[in-house]
């Protein structure tokens, strides 16, 4: 075999091979986690609902305030007073706080009937303002239990009110799927008694 020939064999050999020799040193992207959990409202609007009215009468819902625990996708998990945990391959699709500001967007909405706007809308008068903290949205392995805790702040016109909401759901062991439901049944149940407390003002 003359030199010539050597080359143009061996060139589509070593191009065949690059794929084979980066794919076990190229990753494009984290693996994702075996459980990706979110959100479901129990209360929805129908499909084609449409609201409208004044922007004085409408509710502005801005995004809850989190603690550092909460500015991650991944579930803390509460081990004791001053230790956390994370529940092992379960991940939040978004983090918690905007997951719960939309389930609070569209509960209020489907229960109340009025006008309800996000923060990024900007309308010139947001009319009533709910703001607040989620304090907790996590499990308590000492009582093994799904909790989540929003202190909430309504503000109409001139006035301001405050109030703290809790739910807090049982849960048989701390994994993923167990853990996903019970935080949905629990920020669903923080979502109505919230939505009650504005449509009676």
């Amino acid at each position: 075999m003359t030199r010539m020939m050597f080359r143009s064999t061996l060139r589509p050999l070593l191009v065949a091979a690059l794929p084979l020799a980066l794919a076990g040193c190229i990753s494009f992207g984290a693996k994702p986690p075996p459980y990706l959990l979110s959100l479901t409202p129990d209360a929805q609007l129908d499909a084609g609902a449409t609201a409208s009215g004044p922007a004085v009468g409408a509710i502005t819902v801005l995004t809850p305030e989190i603690p550092q625990k909460l500015s991650t996708p991944r579930v803390p998990v509460r081990a004791n007073a001053t230790e956390i945990a994370y529940v092992e391959g379960a991940q939040w699709v978004d983090t918690p706080h905007r997951l719960f500001r939309r389930l609070l967007s569209e509960t209020i909405a489907a229960k109340t009937g009025r006008l309800v706007l996000d923060e990024g809308q900007g309308v010139a008068d947001p009319g009533t303002r709910l703001a607040g903290d989620l304090v907790d949205f996590d499990v308590d392995a000492t009582a093994m239990q799904a909790v989540v805790t929003y202190d909430a702040t309504l503000v109409i016109g001139d006035n301001v009110s405050k109030r703290r909401f809790q739910s807090r759901v049982p849960i048989a062991a701390v994994e993923p799927q167990g853990v996903g439901i019970a935080l949905n049944t629990a920020a669903n149940a923080v979502a109505g008694e919230v939505a009650a407390w504005i449509g009676g003002r």
